[in-house]
């Protein structure tokens, strides 16, 4: 019976055997692998990464097309310029080569001095059309060029700062060069930032004439000059002359007004057109009432800086910063 039943033992551990190998070939134990979550994410990302990689490449590869196709247009560009900020502009974002005669005014740089032939009053539009331009720029439209199948970029005296960033761009754009022109203003910006950051306050803000030529025609603060010397603290002894802006900005003032006035400080933009200095000014009859000839306040300008709208307004604006900050240091003393 004990033989019989250690036989009947043995087969039953036999039989447990099997079933439980039987469980492990058809239902195996599943376990987790440190890191597969971490590698398939990865994996994930990296295919996302490659994807946005590839995307990016397409959208550079049509921006170069683009721009490739603004330069071929460009290239085959001829500018006539009749504005003189207008050719500073063009010079400015790097598209000078495409000037093919300018102005007599277009005096800078010396690039575009040497192409500055066109007497602009009056203009003749036939002389024009015979440097074959397929483009113009004016500060005002010009009559004829339509008929004549040339394209005409005015650009306008500007009002504000803003009006100035955007023809910088308006030209970068049409000549090819976006991202000079860009750059063009993000430096003139940051220039601007750095003048107002110098300016100091005042309780009373200092007055001022500024003088267009010697017959006293001045501007008022609606004028973008007007508005750099408000942003620098100053105030306009010529607004009043002029309050409801019938003359567009630009009063002729008389003796007696400027005398009434009494500005505190005289700039001159006439120093070249008109021969016009501090040593004139003290010299014209009844001038030595006014304080600013008394206290020997009076600015010479350079006539182009102080009246042009281009990337070179920074330096009359730096200019007048530091005159102002000069007289204000003398008469301190």
């Amino acid at each position: 019976m004990k033989f019989v039943r250690l036989i009947a033992l043995v087969a039953a551990l036999a039989l447990l055997a099997a079933a439980c190998g039987g469980d492990t070939a058809t239902a195996p134990i599943e376990l987790d692998e440190p890191g597969a979550a971490d590698d398939a994410a990865e994996a994930a990302r990296a295919e996302e990464i490659e994807a946005e990689q590839e995307e990016a490449m397409e959208d550079e590869a049509v921006e170069e097309e683009a721009m490739e196709d603004e330069e071929a247009v460009a290239s085959d560009m001829r500018i006539v310029s009749l504005s003189p900020t207008a050719t500073e502009m063009l010079f400015a974002v790097g598209s000078g080569e495409l000037l093919v005669q300018a102005d007599t005014n277009s005096n800078y740089p010396a690039e575009a001095a040497a192409l500055a032939t066109i007497e602009t009053f009056p203009l003749n539009v036939e002389a024009v059309a015979g440097f074959e331009p397929t483009l113009v720029l004016s500060s005002a439209p010009v009559e004829g060029l339509d008929a004549l199948g040339i394209e005409n970029m005015v650009l306008p005296a500007a009002v504000t700062f803003d009006d100035i960033y955007t023809q910088i761009e308006q030209i970068g754009a049409t000549t090819g060069q976006v991202g000079n022109a860009a750059e063009v203003v993000a430096n003139m910006q940051a220039d601007v930032e750095e003048i107002l950051s110098s300016v100091p306050e005042r309780e009373v803000p200092l007055t001022y004439y500024h003088e267009l030529d010697p017959t006293l025609f001045s501007v008022t603060s609606a004028t973008f000059i007007g508005q750099v010397y408000s942003m620098l603290g100053l105030e306009n002894a010529a607004d009043a002359a002029d309050p409801d802006g019938e003359a567009f900005g630009f009063p002729q003032l008389s003796e007696e007004y400027l005398v009434n006035a009494d500005p505190d400080i005289i700039f001159l933009a006439d120093t070249r057109c008109c021969e016009q200095n501090a040593e004139t000014v003290s010299a014209r009859p009844g001038w030595d009432q006014l304080s600013a000839v008394q206290n020997g306040n009076i600015v010479e300008l350079d006539d182009d800086t102080a009246s042009r709208w281009s990337p070179r307004l920074v330096e009359f604006m730096r200019t007048v910063v530091d005159a102002v900050a000069e007289l204000e240091t003398v008469g301190a003393n």
